[in-house]
Parts: C-alpha cells; sequence; structure tokens
C-alpha cells in the first residue's frame, strides 16, 4: 500500500527517498480521526448507491452484530466449560422470572458445543450461543422496563428532591404580602365588573377568590403530596388501570400491590420461556407430561448435562436429539426471535418513556400549582386560566396513568391469548406478535393524543366556566378562555400536520441538516441534489472544467461586462465617482452591454456606492433615450446633444434651488462619456495643404470655424460632389478630392473642440463662461450636421446660443459643489 501510495504521489521509491515518502505518508494531519472521519463520511455519501449500502450495513450491525457484541462476553464461560454457565450478571439485577419461579438471567440454550472432532457444532454453537444472549439481554430488559415503569421506583428517587424544592418555592413566593396584593387585584376587577353591569362574572370571580383562598393553603402546605403519596393521583390511576388489567385477565379480585409482579411473570413465559424452548428443542417442552420440572430444575442448576438428563428422565427424547443435533435452521429462528425482541424492547420503551413522562408532567404542573394558588388564581383572566390549567393537567396526567396502564393490559391479554392457542408455533406467534407491537405504538401514540386533546378541551371548558359569561364566549356556548391560546384549546389535525411541516421545514434548512447530508443545501427538496450538483461545478472558478461548462458559459458575459466596467472606472474617474461611473457605462457598453446591464456591471466593477450608482444610470439612460429622438443625422452627435441638454437643464434647476448637486454631476459626468464616444469615432488624421502649416484648405477652414455660415458649408459640400478640377472663391484651387477630405477634417476638429470644451467645463463647472464655450462648440458641431444633411432642426431639438451679455458669465456659488463631486476624488487622465 505504501509503494502504491508512492507511485501516485509521483515519488520515487528508491531507498534513498524511502524515509521521505514514508513520512508523508504517515503524516500525523492526514490520519488525525477528525480527519479519517470526515474522509469516510465523504466518500460513503458521494454517490446513492454508497449511501443506501451504508444504510444497509449499519441496519445489519444495529440488529446482528451489536446483540452478539453483547452476548458474547455471557457466552465465554458456557463455551470454556462445556457444562454451562452462571446467572447473567447483566440480567439478574433485574429480577424478572417466569412462572415457575426461575429467574429468566439463569436461562441457557443447551445445544453440543462440538470440539476438535466436530468442529462445525464448535462454529454453529458460538453463532447461536452469541444470538441467545444478545436475545436474553434484550428481553429482560424489555420486560423490566415495563415493570419499573409501572411500580413507581423512579419516582422514589426523585420525590424527595422534587418535594423539598417545592417546599423552598412555597417559603419564597407565598408571603402575606404577595397574598394581599393579589387579592387586592382580584378586588379590582370585581369592582369593574358591577360598574360595567357584568353582575354575574362579578359573583363568580368573587366566589373563585373565596376557593382559591379555602384551598390555597391547604395545597401550599405539601403541595406534591397528592402527586407523589401512595394514595396520590398517580398511584390511584396505576392502580385503577392495573384494576381494569386484572379483571381484563379474569381476575374478579385484584390486588394492585401483586399485579405488577403478575405482568412481569406472563410476559417472562410468553416472551422468554416458550419461545426459547421451541428455539432449543423445536417444540415447547412445558407442553411434555413432566418435562416442564425438569427443564426448571436444570435451569436452576445451570447446568446443561443436568438439562439433558432431565428431559431423558420425562421421555423426551427429540427434545435431547434437538440439543445434540444443532443445524443451521437454529440460527435463522434465533434471527426471528432477535427481531422480534428488539420490537419488543421499542415497545416496552415506549411505554415506559409514555408512563415516566406522565409522572413528571404531574409533578411540573403541581409546581406550577403554586404560583396559581400563591397569587395568580386571585386575578381575573390569564393567572386564573394558568391555575386551571395546571389542576386540570395534574388530574389528568393520573387520568394518562390509568389510560396507559388499561392499554398495555389489553395489549398483553391479546399477547396472551395468542401464545396459550400457539401450542408449538410460538415461533410463529413471536413473528405475527412483533408486527402487532409496532400497530400497537402507532394506535399508543394516538392514544396519547386524543388524551392530550382531552385534556385542553376540559382545561378550556373550566375555565370559561370561572371567567364567567360575557364577550370572551365564556358561559356554556364555546369558544376559546383568555390564556388558553387557539391551538391550546382547539388542536385540529391540519394545525398538527401544518406544524409538523414546520419542523420539517426548520430542520430541512438547518445548517447541522446540510452537513449531515453531505452539504447538500436544504435536503429535503425533491431537486436539492441536482442543485447541489449545478453549485459543485460552478464553484471552481478559475478551473478549465468550469469554462466547458455550458451554464458557466452562459454567465461569462457578465462577468465580461464587470470587467469592462472596472477597466474604464479604473482609468477614468475612479470607483465610487460619478466620472468612474460614467466611465463603467461606456466600458460595459463596449463589451456588448445595455443600460440595463448597468447596475450588475457597476456592482461587479467594485462600486458600493448607491446613490451614484443610481443616479449615474438614471442620467445615462434619459440622456439615450432623448438622443433617439434627436433629428440629426449623426447618432454620437444626437447623444451629445441630448446630453448636453440635460447637462444645462439639472445645472439650472440646482441654481434655482429645485435640483441636486448629485443630478447635476451625473449628467455632466454623462456629458463627458458623450463626447468622448463622438471623439473616438471621428479621430482619423487628416493632413491638409500637404503638411504645410498654412494653405489654401487650412485658410477655407479657419474661416468657417470663425464665421460659420450655411453658404461656406453648401458651397464645400458641392465641391466634394462634382467633377471640376477646383472651385470658386476662397476654394479657388481645392479639387474634389481635397474638399472631401476638408469635409473629413471638420468632423474630427467638431468632436475634438466638443470633447476639450466639456473637459475644461468638468474641472470647474462653476465658471459659467467654460459652460458657455461648452455650448458654443456642442452649437457649432450641431449647425454643420443640420447644414450638411439639409433638415431644419425643431425648437425643442436644439443648443440655445450663448448669450452675447455680461450676465451669462461670472460663477455659481452653487455648482462649486459639484465641482467638489467630479474632482476631488478624481483619478486617471481627462477623456
Amino acid at each position: 500500500m505504501i509503494g502504491r501510495f508512492a507511485r501516485d504521489r509521483g515519488l520515487r521509491t528508491t531507498r534513498k527517498s524511502f524515509s521521505a515518502w514514508e513520512m508523508e505518508f504517515w503524516d500525523a494531519a492526514r490520519w488525525r480521526p477528525r480527519t479519517v472521519i470526515q474522509r469516510v463520511h465523504e466518500w460513503s455519501t458521494a454517490t446513492r448507491r454508497r449511501r443506501w449500502t451504508t444504510w444497509i450495513v449499519s441496519m445489519v450491525f444495529a440488529i446482528i452484530v451489536v446483540p452478539g457484541i453483547i452476548g458474547a462476553v455471557a457466552t465465554a464461560h458456557a463455551f470454556s466449560t462445556g457444562r454451562g454457565s452462571s446467572p447473567n450478571v447483566g440480567t439478574s439485577w433485574m429480577n424478572v422470572k417466569d412462572s415457575y419461579n426461575v429467574p429468566v438471567s439463569s436461562y441457557m440454550i443447551v445445544i453440543d458445543h462440538g470440539g476438535l472432532l466436530n468442529p462445525g457444532n464448535t462454529a454453529l454453537s458460538l453463532v447461536i450461543g452469541v444470538i441467545f444472549a444478545g436475545w436474553l439481554v434484550i428481553t429482560t430488559s424489555g420486560i423490566w422496563l415495563i415493570g419499573f415503569a409501572l411500580d413507581f421506583r423512579w419516582l422514589d428517587m426523585i420525590g424527595s428532591g422534587f418535594n423539598s424544592a417545592a417546599k423552598s418555592l412555597v417559603h419564597i413566593i407565598a408571603t402575606p404580602l404577595m397574598l394581599a396584593t393579589a387579592a387586592t387585584i382580584g378586588a379590582f376587577f370585581v369592582g369593574w365588573f358591577i360598574i360595567r353591569g357584568y353582575h354575574a362574572k362579578a359573583v363568580i370571580q368573587v366566589v373563585t377568590m373565596f376557593v382559591v383562598a379555602v384551598v390555597g393553603p391547604i395545597f401550599l402546605a405539601d403541595p406534591l403530596e397528592d402527586v407523589l403519596s401512595s394514595d396520590g393521583l398517580l398511584a390511584q390511576g396505576r392502580n385503577v388501570g392495573l384494576s381494569v388489567a386484572a379483571g381484563l385477565n379474569g381476575n374478579s379480585n385484584p390486588n394492585p400491590n401483586q399485579l405488577i409482579a403478575t405482568l412481569q411473570v406472563d410476559m417472562a413465559d410468553n416472551f422468554i420461556r416458550r419461545p426459547l424452548q421451541l428455539w432449543n428443542y423445536d417444540h415447547v417442552v412445558d407442553d411434555q407430561p413432566g418435562c416442564s420440572s425438569a427443564w426448571t430444575s436444570g435451569m436452576m442448576s445451570g447446568s446443561e448435562d443436568q438439562v439433558k438428563k432431565g428431559l431423558e428422565g420425562c421421555n423426551d427424547d427429540y427434545a435431547v436429539w434437538s440439543a445434540n443435533n444443532p443445524g443451521f435452521g437454529k440460527i435463522g429462528a434465533g434471527f426471528i426471535l432477535l427481531l422480534a425482541a428488539i420490537i419488543q424492547l421499542i415497545f416496552s420503551g415506549f411505554f415506559a418513556v409514555k408512563v415516566v413522562s406522565s409522572g413528571l408532567r404531574a409533578i411540573y404542573h403541581a409546581i406550577m400549582a403554586i404560583f396559581g394558588f400563591a397569587a395568580g388564581g386571585f386575578v381575573y383572566g390569564v393567572t386564573q386560566t394558568f391555575l386551571v390549567r395546571n389542576l386540570v393537567d395534574a388530574i389528568y396526567s393520573g387520568i394518562c396513568m390509568a389510560g396507559y396502564t388499561i392499554f398495555l393490559a389489553f395489549e398483553m391479554l391479546i399477547l396472551r391469548a395468542f401464545y396459550t392457542q400457539a401450542g408449538s408455533q410460538v415461533m410463529m406467534v413471536a413473528f405475527i406478535t412483533a408486527l402487532l407491537q409496532l400497530a400497537v405504538i402507532l394506535q399508543f401514540r394516538k392514544f396519547g393524543t386524543g388524551l392530550q386533546s382531552g385534556n385542553q378541551w376540559l382545561a378550556n371548558r373550566v375555565a370559561l366556566a370561572v371567567q364567567g359569561p360575557g364577550k370572551g364566549g365564556g358561559g356554556g356556548g364555546g369558544g376559546t378562555a383568555l390564556g388558553m391560546g387557539a391551538v391550546g384549546a382547539r388542536r385540529t389535525m391540519g394545525a398538527g400536520a401544518l406544524a409538523t411541516l414546520g419542523v420539517i421545514s426548520t430542520v430541512g434548512g438547518s445548517p447541522v441538516t446540510e452537513w449531515m447530508w453531505a452539504k447538500t443545501r436544504s435536503p429535503f427538496r425533491p431537486y436539492a441534489r441536482m442543485e447541489k450538483r449545478q453549485l459543485s461545478r460552478a464553484l471552481p472558478y478559475t478551473s478549465q472544467q468550469w469554462y466547458q461548462d455550458s451554464n458557466a458559459q452562459s454567465i461569462m458575459k457578465f462577468v465580461e461586462f464587470s470587467n469592462g466596467a472596472r477597466e474604464y472606472a479604473t482609468r477614468w474617474g475612479g470607483i465610487n465617482t460619478y466620472r468612474g461611473a460614467a466611465a463603467a457605462i461606456q466600458g460595459m457598453i463596449d463589451m456588448g452591454g445595455s443600460i440595463d446591464n448597468a447596475k450588475g456591471a457597476l456592482v461587479g466593477a467594485g462600486f458600493t456606492d448607491e446613490k451614484i450608482m443610481t443616479h449615474a444610470i438614471r442620467s445615462w439612460k434619459r440622456a439615450a433615450d432623448d438622443a433617439e429622438d434627436e433629428t440629426m443625422q449623426y447618432k454620437h452627435l444626437g447623444h451629445v446633444v441630448s446630453a448636453m441638454q440635460h447637462a444645462q437643464r439639472s445645472s439650472y434647476r440646482l441654481e434655482r434651488g429645485l435640483g441636486s448637486a448629485d443630478e447635476a454631476a451625473a449628467d455632466l459626468a454623462t456629458l463627458q462619456e458623450a463626447s468622448f464616444r463622438f471623439h473616438r469615432a471621428n479621430d482619423n488624421n487628416v493632413t491638409l495643404d500637404g503638411g504645410r502649416p498654412m494653405g489654401r484648405e487650412r485658410a477655407f477652414l479657419n474661416d468657417y470655424f470663425e464665421r460659420p455660415s450655411a453658404a461656406k458649408m453648401k458651397s464645400l459640400m458641392e465641391l466634394a460632389k462634382s467633377d471640376k478640377a477646383d472651385g470658386t472663391g476662397l476654394l479657388k484651387g481645392i479639387s474634389p478630392q481635397d474638399a472631401q477630405r476638408m469635409r473629413n477634417w471638420m468632423g474630427n476638429e467638431h468632436a475634438k473642440r466638443v470633447l476639450g470644451s466639456v473637459d475644461q467645463l468638468l474641472l470647474d463647472p462653476a465658471d459659467k463662461q467654460r459652460f458657455r464655450d461648452t455650448r458654443g462648440a456642442v452649437g457649432a458641431a450641431l449647425n454643420t450636421d443640420i447644414w450638411v444633411s439639409g433638415k431644419d432642426p425643431t425648437p425643442w431639438h436644439s443648443i440655445a446660443p450663448p448669450k452675447s451679455d455680461a450676465a451669462s458669465v461670472g460663477r455659481s456659488p452653487v455648482m462649486d459643489q459639484v465641482r467638489g463631486m467630479l474632482n476631488d476624488h478624481f483619478v486617471g487622465a481627462p477623456r
């Protein structure tokens, strides 16, 4: 194995390197218990087949191996002596006996143990003996549990502690000051009812206070006496149940103190003695004349040889032959009995828990009643309902004790009838009774639920009677008393189902459950494992396998949007700045995104300021939408015009106290990005006049930009389209080809001047002259577009020309805030 590990790790298996890879293999961290357990869990739950295999092996281990381990020690002595065994110390303290007064801990299975000349019987006896020892311990424990729950020995163990604690609580709470305060509050309610005209409720409140005042001192003198005493609620409920059980079994004059032992004896005969005889000898020995005493004396002696001699003495030769010739059938029969024993132990444990919980519930409610008699019983409403509920629950605990005991007795009566009529078919009856006990457990739960529902109903009715007639549904009609709660007073199957679904939902969504189900989120959902597989493929982001996944490929475009936004934002503006946000949106659009993807791209780029992102996206969206309505022939220029209009409008509103600095900053940043795109699309270098500093071409263009007019633009366009050698006037000596190049240079110059003016504007938006210069540059480009296309602009799609008076210059103090927002955190270079 070490060599294979070395080859897998790529280590050279030479003498020189042996110590190195050996130390790596035995690395302490690799073989820590927690690491090993985690690796085993991950391996065993990796696939559905492994999970099913692990579950089946665990069940087999719990059913077969664990009982075998329990019985291995008990059988070791028998195999070493070959004669028998002493009583099982693991079960002898339970003191469970059969009807012949034989302790079941002395039972043994009598078979031929083989030897050197008969190894087959040795192996069979070993397996059968181990199964027998485990079966005996489990069955005896189940019988003892029922007796332990019914004879109240557990109550004696805890009774003194609870009694002293309850008396200490009484001394602390039931003080004269507390009683006087509670009585005063109760008298206030009486007066209130009289004033409001509720005379019946006032009378009932007075009677209730009087009863609490009379009964309270008697109860508080020894709060747990009615629960823990020999004639208390629990003991009386147990005695009533046992008396009914005795009547069901044909005893017309029962003694409850002896019925528990009788019940255990019947269970020992039906569940241990007769099944063991059938398993050991293929028939029930007690049914043979004289053999019951022989088998009993042999078990009491603890000698297998004496058992065989006793069976020979009663002429049961078949039993002796069956003991001396064990077969594989006995192993199968042992497994059936072992399974039935496990089910019987589950039933006994379930019944014991119900009985013990009833006793503890009675103690709990008796302690809670201390608060009611000390103060709460005098106060109308919830506190009186609290006292009533605790008294009713304590009484009902005794009723539950009787009900559980009668239920158990009826089940034992059915089992006794089965075993009595079974004869030699005990094995079949054991299998049937195992199924019957499973059904009884289910019915037992419904029986307990019914008792609890009756308890809640009775408590609600008593509380309604105490609270008296009124709007709350008191009196006799129905409704819910104050302090009962809707679910407590009326428990329905629908509410129980909803509560169960709520518990399942809570457990399914728990992180602990997620770890238990191999890191599967909400494993109870139908497609939880499919979701886990999808997530596991998406987690390794940088792996080549992830890039080849179709689901990953479908979201790669969003990653590219974020990358483009991050690149532009860090180069021109910075993260969480208005310039950076506008640049990021432009970078996202350059990667193929739309304005609908802007928020995700900004967040992916690292933006966290929601205000900046919201204003930047809104500004870009409005400028883009309005640009669609512009009548310009060139769309990039239309976007610039639209952005310029919004920047002017938001700045104008801010100066008059109607807008916000964030809106103005976002619109100016959008204007800069629109100007950048306009310039980027018109950045072709055109050489004029053959590279000379000044010539006819540059002279015409300088004249046009200083004094633009439609006539000059028209003459240039006509020359560019004509087939003449040159033009006339200022265009004299310029060919049509040169006119086309001049037209291209004109477009590039407009874009350059627009971007330059916008960059200067953003450096100081408070300078009105810069706004005027930018408006003039955009207006000049707009006029050129209009003269080239021949379309007249509408009044709503134009840039107002700058004023010539002094009112349009100076500074705007309000815009100083916008200047800080655009430049204080600016990084990178101007666009």
